[in-house]
């Protein structure tokens, strides 16, 4: 068989679109931002190959009328569905099955009055809290920084990622407002 100059171009072709097809599984499975050199680490293509691939995947998400988009802060890259559809997915992102009642309240908590003290977080909620907490961090959602016999808990840039808030917005919009008025008379009751 003789290998042609054709020949050639349809091989370049086919690991081209395998390499992109690469990057968008990782982009698909992480869900959340990616630096170049975690992309390089998990997908072992160089930098070139990885820049063209995410520029491909732009264009065809655009081509395609696709719910999905490449989005990119700061050099970081993730897939996200497009801003017309995420009201629909933080709708199923704070349903039920991923986080208990009781964990979006806690979560809630964090969420409007950070930074403030687990110790206050377990006055408020009980010890049940603590496995909120421990959850929260486990799914990165949430930092934790000593203070004393306490932790000081804060949002982490995951959060803001995972439920498509920008930081600038005030996270309460998000929230309910009758579950907040009750956390709050809750918490000042525990703190007077």
């Amino acid at each position: 068989m003789e290998i042609t100059e054709k020949t050639l171009d349809e091989i370049d072709w086919s690991k081209e679109k395998e390499n992109i097809k690469l990057v968008e599984a990782i982009f698909f499975v992480s869900g959340h931002f990616l630096s170049m050199q975690d992309l390089i680490s998990l997908s072992n293509l160089n930098s070139l190959v990885i820049k063209e691939a995410i520029e491909k995947l732009k264009n065809n998400y655009s081509k395609e009328d696709s719910a999905l988009e490449i989005v990119e802060r700061d050099n970081l890259w993730k897939m996200d569905v497009k801003q017309e559809y995420h009201s629909i997915i933080n709708n199923l992102a704070t349903g039920s099955v991923e986080f208990s009642k009781a964990e979006q309240e806690t979560l809630a908590i964090i969420a409007y009055k950070q930074p403030i003290k687990q110790s206050v977080i377990i006055k408020i909620r009980g010890n049940k809290a603590y496995d909120h907490v421990h959850k929260f961090l486990q799914i990165g959602l949430i930092k934790s920084k000593k203070e004393g016999h306490t932790n000081l808990l804060t949002l982490s840039e995951e959060f803001y990622d995972y439920f498509n808030v920008d930081k600038s917005e005030n996270v309460l919009k998000s929230v309910e407002e009758e579950k907040t008025d009750s956390v709050e008379k809750q918490e000042n009751r525990f703190l007077n």
